[in-house]
């Protein structure tokens, strides 16, 4: 059945020219980069978001005939890559556009597949995808050339902040020993400097496997017995076992931060990241002298 729909769904695509007049079409498969999007572009763009709901797990992700007559009729597509969004993929392939740009941001950070699909949250890729798309439009449109650039070096001042909270905050917590149920935050921690721990119990849970026994004993030792400071939960994905570590957490006295997989509603990139990082900063304060 599920084969039968896709092929549907396909068929949609492929029949739906591409063809498009005024501002340029930009097809996001999450909504962070359709934030980015749009910042870069303004009114010179269009930008259409496909994951955007705070309340539905991207893992479990359907395309519908409006997400595909979406994607069909984009003349820039942005999506993560390296398996976190592979309907998109599937997408492109059922109708090639001529003319239609592409942008795997995973491509752009230097990720492959088998590597943490989280890469919003790495501080180095937001950048790289507002120039590559600065980049596009302007091959797109040469008579916004001014406006985009101007926009871009905006958006790379709005990070500065950001950038200088995240140093603050590893020269305070760099070595720390932190956990999470899912690797969500793993670039973001990485950045920060901290240590991660129980790697392979977040691995399985992220790929919907049931964590080893040995594992989950690991886990909870971790936390009854203080040998981590912080708990990241994935606050978008519901998991029996993550939950019952998070709750394990919250009774041991553990900090919890909670990480989502899309930028919450009335929310920029910007904003997004400086409140995951204030949360932080919040959950590990700093020692009386």
């Amino acid at each position: 059945m599920r084969q039968l729909v896709l092929g549907t769904l396909f068929g949609i695509v492929a029949a739906i020219s591409t063809a498009h007049a005024g501002p340029v079409n930009i097809v996001a498969a999450e909504n962070f980069y359709g934030d980015v999007a749009g910042q870069i572009g303004g009114p010179d763009v269009s930008v259409t978001s496909i994951l955007n709901n705070p309340d539905e797990d991207p893992h479990l992700f359907e395309v519908s005939p409006s997400v595909a007559r979406s994607a069909s009729a984009a003349s820039i597509v942005v999506y993560n890559g390296i398996g976190y969004d592979p309907w998109m993929e599937k997408l492109l392939t059922a109708a090639r556009a001529p003319g239609r740009k592409a942008i795997v941001v995973a491509d752009l950070a230097g990720r492959k597949p088998g590597d943490n699909p989280h890469i919003w949250y790495d501080p180095h890729t937001m950048p790289a995808l507002a120039k590559a798309l600065c980049a596009m439009l302007i091959a797109d449109d040469p008579a916004g050339k001014a406006g985009y650039e101007q926009r871009l070096a905006r958006f790379t001042a709005s990070l500065a902040p950001i950038e200088a909270h995240i140093d603050r905050l590893r020269r305070r917590l760099a070595g720390t020993p932190v956990t999470a149920t899912e690797p969500v935050f793993g670039y973001m921690f990485a950045a920060l400097g901290m240590r991660v721990r129980n790697g392979a119990f977040q691995l399985a849970v992220m790929n919907n496997t049931e964590p080893s026994a040995s594992g989950t004993a690991a886990f909870e030792t971790d936390l009854k017995t203080h040998r981590v400071k912080l708990l990241v939960y994935n606050s978008q994905a519901s998991d029996p076992i993550a939950a019952r570590m998070r709750d394990l957490a919250t009774a041991s006295g553990i900090p919890v931060v909670g990480a989502s997989e899309t930028e919450p509603p009335g929310k920029t990139y910007q904003q997004w990241m400086a409140g995951e990082l204030d949360a932080v900063d919040r959950a590990l304060p700093k020692r009386a002298p």
